[in-house]
């Protein structure tokens, strides 16, 4: 009995491919084996910078709120350790938000954790 291959399946499978990879240069795009190489290590990347996200935002915070406690006379350790120490629970973003887009707010913060 001959085999039996599914061309459609099989051919639908790549045209798939083929069309995540519409963007990419030269033989990435529509060189199969190259393009389904590229367009799985695109997903390995993905996966990997979404972990990476978070610790450059974290970083990105810390920086901000580094630079308004500064000038405020603080450095970022001393300003966290105060905001602990007097038992107010806000988190990194909404305090770079704030050093950044509300200055009186934060020198209020700032203020309330000195005092």
């Amino acid at each position: 009995m001959p085999r039996s291959v599914n061309h459609v399946a099989s051919r639908a499978k790549r045209k798939k491919i083929l069309k995540l990879t519409r963007g990419y240069y030269g033989s990435r795009r529509n060189v199969w084996t190259v393009a389904k190489n590229t367009w799985e290590k695109g997903l390995t990347y993905a996966y990997r910078d979404r972990k990476q996200k978070k610790r450059d935002f974290r970083a990105l915070w810390i920086q901000r709120i580094n630079a308004a406690a500064r000038q405020e006379g603080l450095s970022y350790s001393m300003l966290m350790g105060l905001i602990h120490k007097a038992g107010i629970e806000i988190n990194r973003k909404v305090l770079a938000e704030l050093a950044m887009n509300n200055p009186a707010a934060f020198k209020a913060i700032v203020e309330k954790v000195k005092g």
